[in-house]
């Protein structure tokens, strides 16, 4: 075939700039065709893009007020500056009366004033430092025996509890020993044994003892407790910081109150749970906008929205706006039912949500349960005494009979003799072992003495709380007496992994404590039904199986009642239902992601078709050379054709012209 630049050469008619112009009116229509296609397939997506971001952050807003324990975040609030009060999400709401009547304090020590710090030396011998039970012996020798070495040696002691400086007073130099904790279990007791013989004068290292006889060193400052009343009861701690009155209430207190009452109350946190719900609503109207523009069109300019039409779009606003306005299903009853009831309301326009939060903090205060189960989910019982604890993303919104066969009980095991009301507790009866499930004791330890009935049931359970390879798995044993006086061992546990045994015993211990080497009753799953069908029991939890519509529910069954126990309902609030579903916009399988792949799939097709009309266009380009390098080709030949007739019939009127 001849080259594309050759053609034409002959006949200077036929040229390459004319197949060019042939092709590309070939490639016009379709190249228009396919830039205007890429170019809404592409607006597309990118809008599509903004939507999948937009209903992201809704639901990252939703997901906030979906969780249980930020629903029930509280605050708490304090009357005076002495005391200042803050509350998890565990605390209890209330009102509490508080009196500090004196302060916790750190004691201090102070030595007489020594002329230098780093040449004199106080004396030589060893320091005993006890704090809080700890003890350090510190020897001092002529190596470190200035009030400077000695305050760095007593700082050297890891984990003493005390502290030494050396102050500069103006005229003199005195050691400060100073307990790290305030309280008095964090009193300071120093001991000395002086090389000088004398441990107990005021000459030598014994300058600084400190104990119950002899003081030496001046103790300015006091150790001291912290005393308070709440509510008027008298309560003492080694801190001004508690955490251990009230559950999840921590007070830090700093001054006394002078015998006038603080009020702590504790309340909640309506404002941090208004702050989120305007970010919803925040979020919501981001998302609608792009909805609207979008999907908008303009009378006036026939100007459409790149995603006009798109059924995806419809159902994401169509799905939305029916959580966001729908009463929640199982609170038809409630003090609130809906978002409109809490301050949430609809611009009739523009159809923008706003947020009225002197209105939301109203409805907290009033019905603080059903607020909370407006946005997560939640489980009621109407048994007191069975509580719902989890769900799942499978579990289904409605009301679920309970129906017990056999209540959990806990392992047990029984002593084998009543006790005599007086039991002397020696070296042949002090000690035995337990295997509380599964989980072997240490040796039990009781103190010998004489004891009561309930002072021997008290003095074993303290050794038993004491065993430290029961404690660091978690289980623990209950000591009582049944009716007829006998020493009872219970687990605290519940189900068929709750045992008690006893594995070792003293000699005497079977005939004076009823304590024998012996495997005590197991516990016993909870079984029965939830919704009618059959539910998996592990201890007192009771769980529904796959298959139910209750799926995923698993509540916890107290007391020894068998038969009916009233039923459990699965409330799913607005802020679950809102992360489900945009999960499912933007799933693998979700109705945003496909829409993505369709439009990407429309671009790969629009590429297939580019290359197709290349291809197209290449051979028409072939064909066109073909062609006219074939007319060239005969056009240079009848070019010389005509030449030579030319030349004859010149030549013939050069001869005709001659001869006359």
């Amino acid at each position: 075939m001849a080259s594309v630049s050759s053609i034409g050469v002959g006949s200077g008619v036929l040229t390459s700039d004319l197949i060019d112009q042939l092709a590309s009116a070939e490639r016009e229509p379709t190249e228009k065709r396919l830039d205007a296609k890429q170019e809404t397939v592409e607006a597309k997506l990118s809008d599509i893009s903004r939507l999948k971001n937009a209903v992201t952050d809704l639901r990252l807003s939703a997901r906030f007020l979906s969780s249980a324990s930020f629903l029930s975040a509280t605050s708490a609030t304090s009357s005076s500056s002495a005391i200042t009060a803050t509350a998890d999400s565990g605390a209890k709401l209330g009102t509490y009366q508080i009196d500090v009547t004196n302060l916790a304090t750190a004691q201090t020590l102070n030595s007489t004033t020594f002329t230098d710090d780093d040449t004199t030396s106080v004396g030589t011998g060893t320091l005993s430092i006890s704090v809080a039970g700890v003890t350090k012996n510190i020897t001092i020798d002529s190596s470190n025996s200035t009030l400077q070495g000695i305050a760095d040696e007593i700082n050297s002691q890891s984990g003493l509890g005390a502290t030494a400086t050396v102050i500069y007073t103006g005229s003199g130099y005195q050691l400060s020993i100073s307990a790290d904790e305030t309280g008095t279990d964090n009193s300071i007791e120093i001991n000395v044994t002086d090389d000088d013989g004398n441990d107990t004068d005021t000459s030598g290292l014994s300058q600084l003892v400190f104990n119950g006889t002899t003081q030496n060193l001046s103790e300015d400052i006091a150790a001291e407790d912290l005393t308070f009343t709440l509510n008027g009861i008298s309560i003492t701690r080694s801190s001004n910081t508690v955490d251990d009155v009230l559950s999840g209430i921590t007070f830090d207190f700093t001054a006394e109150t002078s015998g006038s009452l603080a009020t702590v109350k504790v309340q909640q946190d309506s404002s941090a749970i208004a702050e989120k719900i305007q970010g919803l609503v925040d979020d919501y109207n981001a998302l609608q906008e792009i909805i609207s523009e979008t999907t908008d069109y303009d009378v006036d300019s026939g100007v459409a929205g790149t995603l006009l039409g798109e059924a995806s779009v419809r159902n994401v606003s169509s799905l939305l706006r029916n959580i966001i306005y729908s009463v929640v299903p199982g609170l038809e009853s409630g003090g609130v039912r809906s978002l409109a009831e809490i301050g949430i309301s609809t611009d009739k326009d523009s159809g923008q949500l706003s947020f009225d939060s002197s209105i939301f903090s109203k409805k907290m205060a009033d019905y603080p349960d059903d607020v909370a189960a407006l946005f997560a989910n939640q489980g009621r019982t109407s048994d007191s005494q069975v509580e719902f604890l989890t769900s799942s993303i499978n579990t289904k919104v409605g009301t679920y009979d309970i129906n017990i066969t056999q209540a959990a009980t806990q392992g047990e095991l029984t002593g084998s003799l009543a006790l005599s009301g007086s039991t002397v507790v020696d070296a042949d009866n002090d000690e035995f072992a337990i295997k509380v499930d599964g989980v072997q004791s240490g040796t039990i330890t009781l103190t010998q003495n004489t004891y009561t009935d309930s002072e021997l049931v008290d003095e074993i359970q303290s050794q038993l709380n004491a065993d430290s390879a029961l404690s660091a798995a978690g289980v623990s044993v209950v000591v009582s007496l049944d009716g007829s006086n006998q020493l009872v061992f219970t687990s605290t546990s519940y189900g068929s992994s709750s045992t008690v045994e006893v594995t070792s015993n003293d000699t005497n211990s079977s005939s004076t404590l009823g304590i024998d080497v012996a495997t005590g009753t197991d516990g016993v799953d909870v079984a029965g039904t939830i919704n009618g069908e059959a539910a998996t029991g592990s201890g007192q939890k009771l769980s529904a199986n796959e298959g139910s519509d209750a799926y995923g529910i698993v509540v916890k069954v107290g007391g020894s009642a068998t038969g009916d126990r009233g039923s459990v309902t699965y409330i799913e609030g607005v802020a679950q239902q809102l992360v489900d579903t945009v999960t499912g916009f933007i799933g693998v399988d979700g109705i945003l992601t496909s829409t993505e792949s369709r439009l990407n799939s429309e671009l790969e097709s629009i590429g297939e078709e580019r290359t197709k009309l290349e291809d197209r266009i290449s051979a028409l380009v072939d064909r066109l050379a073909s062609q006219f390098t074939a007319a060239d080709i005969l056009i240079s030949q009848l070019e010389s054709t005509k030449s030579f007739i030319s030349a004859q019939l010149e030549a013939l009127a050069s001869s005709s012209s001659s001869k006359s």
